[in-house]
């Protein structure tokens, strides 16, 4: 049956139409189908090829699969004698007779680029005894004017939709799907989704069918709980979407960047919430709040009619192609119905028509529509009109000189196609082209064998789509958490273990580390999942915790280890910290642990690494704990004890001269009697010189300093440890520093506090020397109270030349230079004669002329 838009026929336009309206969700689409099937014979009319195919399944599977077809551009199932056919609006089949026919979203015949096919279903195509037409209620008055006599009804929605203000995109709920209205944002969106909460499945209109439904089914299936798309997920989507956050509210149209109308809010709005239950919209990311005014329309569903439709002439006159193009050209003659701009095939067509060959090939009504079916192939590669032109003139040569496409030039576009390798838009590309010739093998007279193509290009098709959604995968989806995650929410009992080195393992994916008494998670489980993530391995890590702490707890001495920033390891782990205490040789201990480490286990650990820490402790430090304990200690010897003890084994001289010039020999005699010598320079314990005491007395030290000076102590506690006499002095690091690792800083160099009193050894008996004295001469000794600096003074401090002249003024020598001494008979002649020379300061006066020149001397 065939409307005129002319209203001229005796019958009235509406009867026997009926039109279903209503917002989203209001199971508008199952009322038809299941109306069709009620049936002898039926057909449906979808807005996508996406819905189409989902429409055709379940009728498919209540129908049977005999009866069933499905004819899209780009796709064509047709057993025998189908009793039900399910379709894309363009391709709805115009020569059949069936008993229901539908058409969904009519509220698309509004739309400029596809409205007019809409618009000419609504007027034209009707079923024998019953016709559908689904769309939005602000289709009514459009209804009302262009089909009068038609029956109205309007469906509810069935579940309440409501406004949830604005968010963050990581604060945004799960079962979102987030919108916006280029890929570049949407690919934006879905990285930050994959990094805070596992992944998102991107939907784009760009994308062949295969993918999208690929994506729609890991967001339905739960293995992602967020959706990134544009408005292609507002129609024919059916999917399980809680909230619909706006990223954006401006989208190009084909003609003009422009802010989405209301009904278009409400179009993609709708898709949260599925039959009863509920569903909220918001916005997001870039997108301005919305208006109390378009939040009250999308919540009740008021919006402005539809006040006129797209409108392009069906009936063509193919006599000519100038014909053609005035036929097309002609206006409508009913005032709801508006021209359409000129589409994507009109454009074309006016390109190919400037072509001299096509015009010369173009005679005949059959060549002309012949001519027009070519200008029917989507350019799905996006291409100008120009460009897209190129190929149609190529295609409609083939088809007026040869009749057909040549299998061969068809094979070889095929095979540019055939490469699943590249990125994510190189792929696009490629599905984009095979598209277009899989539209072509569905004409069913352009090659010899179409099926034989229709095959190739499905299946090449398929494989493609497949290799996209794969790297959308890995791109926008952790595929380890969104599987754990999944299992979550299915309360399912996780696998979870500790491997060998501490891996904390759930399903065989490794999401964190247990060190020591610690669970470290995976730097990837940041996002709000993390610690849902923990709970599932929660029990495994408190059985692990409880059984570490029972190990420690019986543990040998051996596996404990202090490190030189206070930690103490076992075993390797971290699990505790020294923390500074008023009495340095009983530092306080912290465990270093989570929340996990409670009640006696954690009693335990404090209990067995405490106990380790003092006997560690009074191991290497127990002479000065022997002497604090000492009782036979009286007066000044016992504040010396006390001093040398809070020095931690090493005191400056200098600082208890008083009370060493009172202190009488049977008080020397029983410090000496716990192991205090008496230097020239320090007092101090010869036995705690070992690296092992001095690392861990300068430790003690360094936790009651600054930071700073615990970070200078580190960079030189290494050359300490390595028991160096001497070594370079570093100027950040303080005096005392030094006098607690068991060195003195002398000038440029630190030296060892028991190799000053060598050198103090070496230097005494070459001072005390004269001409006079008995005995052999002591190495070095010069006569007027100087001495020679020798090999032995210089090798025992690890220094020579300047730094060990520093040391020497540091230590109160004053170095001078003197000229040769005279000649003196070879039996007379001592071998230090041309050495170095020092002299103690009694004897400067007067004596530079007896001194070898370029030879320092040192006074006192």
């Amino acid at each position: 049956m065939v409307f005129s838009t002319s209203f001229g026929n005796d019958r009235v336009p509406g009867a026997g139409v009926t039109a279903v309206l209503g917002p989203t969700n209001t199971g508008k689409t199952h009322l038809a189908i299941e109306r069709m099937l009620a049936h002898s014979s039926g057909l449906i009319g979808l807005p996508l090829r996406l819905l189409a195919r989902e429409v055709y399944n379940k009728i498919a599977d209540r129908a049977g699969i005999d009866n069933v077809a499905l004819v899209t551009g780009e796709e064509k199932i047709k057993p025998k004698a189908p009793r039900f056919w399910v379709s894309t609006v363009e391709a709805m089949p115009r020569d059949l007779d069936v008993s229901f026919l539908a058409v969904d979203e009519i509220q698309i015949a509004a739309d400029l680029e596809r409205g007019h096919v809409f618009t000419d279903r609504i007027l034209n195509r009707r079923g024998r005894d019953e016709t559908l037409l689904l769309g939005a209620a602000t289709m009514r008055p459009m209804i009302e004017r262009l089909l009068p006599g038609a029956s109205i009804i309007t469906r509810p929605r069935l579940s309440q939709l409501e406004f949830a203000g604005d968010r963050k995109i990581t604060r945004q709920p799960r079962r979102t799907a987030i919108v916006a209205f280029s890929a570049d944002e949407v690919y934006a969106i879905a990285e930050l989704i994959r990094r805070q909460h596992g992944g998102a499945a991107v939907v784009l209109g760009s994308l062949s069918p295969r993918t999208r439904n690929a994506q729609v089914a890991m967001f339905q299936n739960g293995d992602v709980d967020y959706l990134v798309a544009t408005d292609a997920v507002g129609m024919g989507l059916n999917l399980d979407v809680d909230h619909v956050a706006f990223a954006s509210d401006r989208k190009y149209d084909g003609y003009q960047f422009r802010r989405l109308t209301p009904a278009e809010f409400a179009q993609i709005a709708g898709r949260a919430g599925r039959a009863t239950r509920n569903g909220t919209f918001g916005t997001t990311g870039r997108c301005a709040p919305f208006e109390p005014e378009l939040v009250n329309a999308l919540q009740n569903h008021t919006f402005d009619a539809v006040k006129v439709l797209q409108w392009r002439n069906a009936k063509l006159d193919f006599a000519s192609l100038g014909a053609l193009q005035v036929s097309l050209a002609l206006s409508p003659n009913h005032e709801a119905l508006t021209r359409a701009p000129v589409a994507e095939d009109l454009r074309v067509l006016e390109h190919v028509a400037r072509d001299a060959e096509v015009r010369n090939l173009a005679h005949g009504a059959a060549a002309v529509e012949r001519l027009w079916e070519a200008c029917q192939v989507p350019d799905y590669r996006k291409l100008s009109p120009a460009a897209h032109a190129e190929l149609v003139t190529t295609l409609y040569g083939f088809l007026m000189q040869k009749g057909r496409i040549p299998d061969a030039w068809f094979a070889a576009q095929v095979d540019q196609a055939n490469r699943t390798d590249g990125d994510i838009d190189t792929l696009s590309g490629r599905i984009a082209q095979i598209r277009t010739w899989t539209f072509v093998a569905n004409r069913p007279d352009w090659l010899y064998d179409p099926d034989h193509w229709q095959g190739i290009t499905r299946e090449l098709e398929n494989k493609l789509s497949d290799a996209l959604h794969e790297r959308l995968t890995e791109r926008f989806v952790d595929r380890r958490t969104s599987v754990l995650m999944r299992r979550l929410r299915e309360n399912s009992v996780l696998n979870t273990e500790i491997g060998k080195t501490g891996e904390v393992i759930v399903e065989g994916h490794v999401i964190g580390r247990l060190d020591g008494f610690t669970f470290a998670p995976d730097a990837a489980e940041a996002g709000s999942d993390a610690k849902a993530l923990q709970a599932a391995a929660q029990q495994v890590l408190a059985r692990e915790i409880d059984a570490r702490a029972e190990k420690l707890g019986a543990a040998p001495d051996e596996q404990f280890v202090l490190t030189s920033d206070g930690t103490i390891r076992w075993t390797g782990d971290a699990v505790a910290k020294l923390v500074a205490a008023e009495d340095a040789l009983h530092p306080r201990l912290r465990i270093i642990s989570d929340e996990r480490l409670t009640g006696a286990s954690r009693e335990a650990v404090q209990t067995r690494l405490d106990l380790w820490l003092k006997t560690h402790i009074e191991k290497l430090l127990g002479p000065l704990f022997e002497l604090s304990k000492a009782e036979d200690l009286q007066g000044i010897a016992r504040g010396i004890a006390f001093q040398l003890v809070e020095a931690l084994g090493v005191l400056e001289r200098a600082k208890i001269a008083a009370e060493m010039k009172d202190l009488d020999q049977p008080s020397r005699a029983a410090l000496r009697k716990y192991g205090v010598r008496f230097g020239a320079y320090h007092i101090y314990f010869p036995q705690l010189l070992k690296p092992a005491a001095r690392s861990l007395a300068s430790l003690l030290w360094a936790e009651k300093q600054s930071n700073a000076d615990m970070a200078a102590l580190s960079n030189v506690q290494h050359l300490a440890s390595s028991g160096r006499t001497s070594f370079p002095v570093d100027k950040a690091l303080p005096r005392d520093a030094y006098r607690v690792l068991g060195y003195r800083q002398c000038g440029e160099r630190a030296v060892r506090v028991d190799i000053l009193e060598r050198l103090a050894d070496l230097i005494r008996p070459a001072l005390a020397w004269r001409e006079t004295s008995p005995g052999e001469k002591p190495a070095g000794a010069f006569d007027g109270r100087g001495f020679v600096v020798t090999q032995a003074m210089t090798s025992l401090t690890g220094s020579a030349g300047e730094d060990f002249a520093s040391i020497l003024r540091a230590l109160g020598y004053r170095m001078d230079r003197r000229p040769p001494l005279p000649p003196k008979p070879v039996e007379a002649a001592p071998a230090e004669a041309t050495e170095a020379v020092a002299e103690t300061t009694e004897t400067v006066a007067g004596t530079t002329e007896t001194v070898a020149a370029e030879t320092p001397t040192v006074e006192a």
